[in-house]
C-alpha cells in the first residue's frame, strides 16, 4: 500500500509547496529533488566552481527551509527559490570579495590575459566576467529572465542591467570566436 508521500512526484508544485510550508519534510524533500539540479546549474554558472556551487545551493535550500512559511503563495515559488539564490551568490559575494567597490578591469587588463585557445569553454569565460556582468548574463540568456526581472531581483538598474548584458555578450563573443573558425589547412 502506498503512503501520502508516494503521490508526491505526481503532485502539482504549488501543492507540494503548501505542504511544505505546514513542516511536511516529505514534501520539503520533493521540492529539493524537483529544484536541486536548477538551483546548482544557476550557482555553477555564477560562480564557475562546482564545490562552491553545491555548498552555496545547500545554503538556498537550508534558507529555504527556514523561511518556506513566510512565502505567501504557492504558486510563486518558482520566483521566490530563484530570487532565495541570488539573494545567497550575491551575499557569498558581499563577504568573500576583497576588492569589493573597486572598479572593474579596464579592456586592457582583460586583454592581457591568455585566454584565447580552443579549450576555452563557455564556463571559463563566463568566469572571466566581472561578478555582477556574469550575474546579469546569466539570469538574462540561461534563465531567460526579462532586463527587467533581473534589475529588480538583483537591485540593480535597469539601465546598469542592459549594459552589463551588452557588454558580456560582447565580451563572451569574443572570447569565444575561436570556435566559430576553422583550422587552416597546409596544402602539400
Amino acid at each position: 500500500m502506498r503512503k501520502p508521500h508516494d503521490y508526491y512526484p505526481e503532485c502539482p508544485e504549488a501543492f507540494i509547496v503548501s505542504l511544505a510550508r505546514t513542516g511536511d519534510r516529505s514534501a520539503f524533500a520533493e521540492l529539493v529533488q524537483r529544484r536541486q539540479s536548477q538551483i546548482r546549474n544557476l550557482m555553477r554558472r555564477c560562480c564557475n566552481d562546482t564545490t562552491l556551487a553545491d555548498d552555496l545551493a545547500q545554503q538556498v535550500f537550508v534558507k529555504l527551509w527556514l523561511n518556506i512559511r513566510s512565502l505567501k503563495k504557492p504558486q510563486a515559488f518558482g520566483a521566490w527559490l530563484k530570487r532565495l539564490a541570488i539573494n545567497t551568490w550575491l551575499q557569498h559575494q558581499r563577504k568573500n570579495d576583497a576588492l569589493h567597490n573597486a572598479s572593474e578591469l579596464t579592456e586592457l587588463e582583460q586583454a592581457q590575459c591568455d585566454l584565447s585557445g580552443v579549450g576555452l569553454d563557455l564556463d571559463s569565460a563566463l568566469a572571466t566576467l566581472p561578478t555582477s556582468v556574469r550575474l546579469c548574463v546569466v539570469l538574462s540568456y540561461h534563465d531567460g529572465m526579462t532586463h527587467v526581472e533581473i534589475a529588480e531581483l538583483t537591485k540593480l538598474p535597469l539601465g546598469t542591467v542592459k549594459s552589463h548584458i551588452r557588454r558580456g555578450t560582447q565580451r563572451l563573443q569574443q572570447l569565444l570566436s575561436a570556435y566559430g573558425k576553422q583550422p587552416d589547412m597546409e596544402k602539400s
